[in-house]
């Protein structure tokens, strides 16, 4: 068998360097892969561009970041699952963002904090921040954090609970306490929706979220992530919020995890 030419064989070897480095990460830019690789920019670029072609990773919808698919799930357990709700958050984003204007974010639970993977931030014309992807919030003082504690599995919940009491951030100090978590806990469940009015995290704004089930979730114990649309709080009180976007906020969050079983 003839010796494939050595200039494929050493693209062959930087693709798989660039595959493994975003699988391990599970986020990356490409910038970022460059200088950790010692690789050109133009080289990422144009193996990242095959990558993506293949089927392998794909690139943010709203943001310079590029993730693994399912397809390369094989590679490591990594974060196969994360990316694939954010290649399908990213479109129902821009779908539903047209109509919503606030800003939307789809976030998932990672250690002490829930990270986010898609949002609109960028683009929307009522947001007040920028660059919010990869950015951790607190679970506690955000209505993602809130609704993934609410319907998240009850051991579950026990052991984010004991991290955060350990970890002793001061600001969480008062949302730790045991009356008003199963106040709260009771609450959302009943609702179906969490919320962020109080002026806790940013005083500035207010935030409403709402959980990404599984696919074959018999009950509200399987949780992958949450969708969150976050407003400036002079400009909307919190019941003109649940009247007219909670309903869009489920519907979001139910094609997400519905897209998981195709």
């Amino acid at each position: 068998m003839k010796a494939p030419p050595k200039g494929s064989v050493r693209a062959l070897a930087r693709g798989l360097s660039i595959l493994r480095y975003v699988n391990k990460l599970g986020e990356t830019r490409p910038g970022e892969i460059a200088k950790a690789l010692a690789l050109p920019r133009p080289t990422v670029y144009r193996l990242l561009e095959t990558l993506e072609e293949l089927g392998y990773v794909t690139f943010s919808a709203t943001s310079n970041y590029v993730r693994v698919t399912r397809l390369a799930a094989a590679l490591g357990d990594g974060y196969a699952l994360t990316s694939e709700m954010s290649q399908t958050a990213g479109p129902l984003f821009a779908k539903y963002g047209r109509s919503m204007v606030w800003p939307l974010d789809l976030t998932v639970y990672n250690n002490a904090a829930m990270v986010i993977q898609e949002t609109t931030h960028g683009r929307s014309p009522l947001s007040i921040d920028r660059g919010m992807t990869g950015y951790r919030l607190p679970v506690l003082r955000t209505s993602a954090g809130r609704a993934y504690l609410a319907f998240c599995p009850e051991e579950e919940r026990g052991l984010i609970l004991e991290h955060l009491r350990r970890l002793g951030d001061e600001q969480d100090l008062p949302y730790l306490e045991e009356r008003w978590l199963n106040r709260l806990i009771s609450e959302i469940r009943a609702r179906g929706v969490a919320i962020r009015d109080s002026g806790e995290f940013n005083p500035q704004t207010s935030s409403i979220a709402v959980p990404i089930r599984a696919p074959d979730a018999r009950s509200s114990e399987t949780v992958l992530g949450c969708v969150s649309m976050i407003w400036i709080r002079t400009a909307m009180n919190t019941k003109k919020a649940l009247e007219d976007y909670a309903e869009p906020l489920k519907e979001i969050a139910a094609r997400i995890g519905g897209s998981l079983s195709d």
